[in-house]
């Protein structure tokens, strides 16, 4: 665990909001005082803009006609949500604070403001670089993987508890795939009270699923050579007994 890597070894705050938009299937509309889920309605544009379908007779369709042009009337709310069923399964929110313009029968969305919150903190993420970033190669793919990885290889997540510090183990009752991407996976550790994640790094960049198995095979046979936490060690024991 203790390798040196030239790359960055978890997503930026751009390249984490990107992928955010890309695999988010709803967004929530604070616009006039009022507030409404969209599901399924928006799409995204390759320098990130936001364009979202609406009913011509809505009333945000009618606001975005009546808003004034260059001022923030409307932000729009993603939620990252972990595929696998865990606690606290709202990984990162995407704030973005703007306003609407009607654009071939949909709304597109100019974005003055973007705010990133994850587990680290939150922060603004400068819009030149949203623009430029892209999503994470994985992340239409990360909910078929975390999901197959956590009902049909439960096995593999508990070996990879052994690349784990045991004292971040301890009391531990349940870990799960909590998210993966590019650059590493992440696993939830949920203890009878709280929770908490840690990642195991890739040793290198995954830019597709097939990079992914290798990397995956990778840290199993790290994992393999490592010894049993011993936190999890008692755990079978009670179970066993």
């Amino acid at each position: 665990m203790g390798d040196r890597h030239t790359w960055t070894a978890a997503p930026a705050a751009a390249e984490h909001a990107r992928s955010v938009l890309a695999a988010a299937w709803s967004c929530a509309v604070s616009a006039e005082g009022g507030r409404e889920e969209f599901v399924g309605s928006h799409s995204v544009t390759e320098d990130g803009r936001v364009l979202l379908s609406v009913p011509e007779d809505s009333a945000l369709s009618a606001a975005a006609v009546c808003s004034p042009r260059g001022e923030p009337s409307a932000v729009l709310e993603f939620a990252d949500v972990a595929p696998v069923p865990v606690r606290n399964r709202i990984r990162a929110r995407l704030w973005l604070a703007g306003w609407f313009v009607p654009e071939d029968g949909r709304l597109s969305f100019r974005t003055t403001r973007a705010v990133l919150r994850r587990p680290g903190g939150t922060v603004v993420v400068d819009l030149d670089e949203l623009a430029c970033a892209r999503p994470d190669p994985l992340a239409l793919a990360e909910a078929h993987l975390l999901t197959h990885l956590a009902d049909a290889h439960p096995d593999a997540v508990e070996r990879l508890t052994r690349l784990v510090e045991p004292d971040s183990l301890h009391g531990a009752v349940r870990v799960q795939p909590l998210a993966v991407d590019r650059h590493g996976l992440t696993l939830r550790i949920e203890r009878v009270r709280g929770n908490g994640d840690v990642r195991l790094p890739f040793h290198a960049p995954a830019d597709d699923v097939s990079q992914l198995t290798e990397r995956m095979h990778v840290l199993l046979t790290q994992a393999g050579l490592a010894s049993c936490p011993r936190p999890l060690q008692r755990q079978r024991t009670d179970r066993e007994g």
